[in-house]
C-alpha cells in the first residue's frame, strides 16, 4: 500500500512537467521529433512481434513434424537486402529532420551568434543562474525571480552561470539548455500562448537543486509592458 502511494505521488508530481504540450515553435519542433521517434519505434516493434508470433506458430512442434529435419539454408539475398535496407531507411527518416531541427534551434554562444539575424523587435533578458536561484534582468534594469515574456514576440535569453553548470528548462517552451560558467549562451524563444509555465534547473547542482525552480509568465504585450514598469 505504501509503495502505491509513493508511485501515485511521483505521477502527480510529474504532471507539472508537460514536455509534449508545446507553446512555442522550438518546443513544437522538438515534440515532433519525439513523436517521430516513437512512431518509428512502434513500427520496428510491430514488425518484430509479428514475425516472432508468425514463426512461432508456423514452426511449432507437432506430432506430425517432430521428427522432421529442416532444410539447411546458407543464404537468402532477398532477406539479407531487406533487413539491411529497412533499418537504413528508418535511420534516414529519423536523422534528416533531427539534423535540420537541431541545427535550427540549437542555442549559440555570444561569439558564435555574431552576425546572425535577430528579430529587431526582440526583447533581451539576462538570465543568471547560481546555487540555488535564478535572476532575470530585463532591458529597463528590472530584476525578478520569475521569467515574464510577451506572447508572439521573440525573446533572446542571455544565459549565464555564476558558479557551476546549471540547465535552463521550461518544457512547454523548449528543451534543456546547459548554462556554463564563463560562457554566455543565447537562447531564442517565441511563446505562442499566454499562461504560467513551470521552469527549473535540469542539471544536478547541489543539495538544494530541487528548489531551483521558477515560474514563467507569458502575457499579452500590453500587460507585459505594464508589468515591466511596475515597482
Amino acid at each position: 500500500m505504501k509503495k502505491a502511494w509513493v508511485v501515485l505521488l511521483l505521477l502527480l508530481n510529474g504532471c507539472q512537467i508537460r514536455t509534449l504540450n508545446p507553446h512555442s515553435q522550438v518546443a513544437e519542433d522538438q515534440a515532433m521529433l519525439i513523436y517521430l521517434s516513437f512512431a518509428i519505434m512502434i513500427v520496428v516493434m510491430a514488425v518484430v512481434f509479428i514475425l516472432l508470433f508468425r514463426f512461432a506458430w508456423k514452426y511449432k512442434q507437432t506430432a506430425k513434424n517432430k521428427n522432421d529435419v529442416p532444410e539447411e539454408i546458407n543464404s537468402n539475398k532477398r532477406l539479407e537486402i531487406t533487413w539491411t535496407l529497412f533499418p537504413v531507411l528508418l535511420l534516414a527518416i529519423l536523422a534528416v529532420p533531427t539534423i535540420l531541427v537541431t541545427y535550427q534551434v540549437s542555442p549559440k554562444s555570444t561569439s558564435e551568434a555574431e552576425g546572425e539575424a535577430t528579430d529587431e523587435a526582440a526583447i533581451h533578458i539576462q538570465v543568471t543562474a547560481e546555487r540555488f536561484d535564478w535572476t532575470f534582468t530585463y532591458e529597463n534594469g528590472r530584476q525578478s525571480d520569475r521569467l515574464v515574456l510577451p506572447v508572439n514576440k521573440q525573446a533572446v535569453l542571455h544565459l549565464q552561470s555564476e558558479d557551476v553548470i546549471h540547465s535552463f528548462w521550461v518544457p512547454e517552451l523548449g528543451g534543456k539548455q546547459d548554462v556554463i560558467p564563463g560562457k554566455e549562451i543565447l537562447f531564442k524563444v517565441t511563446p505562442e500562448k499566454t499562461g504560467t509555465f513551470l521552469g527549473k534547473c535540469a542539471e544536478f547542482c547541489g543539495v538544494n537543486h530541487s528548489l531551483m525552480r521558477f515560474d514563467t509568465n507569458v502575457l499579452q504585450e500590453q500587460a507585459y509592458r505594464t508589468w515591466l514598469q511596475e515597482e
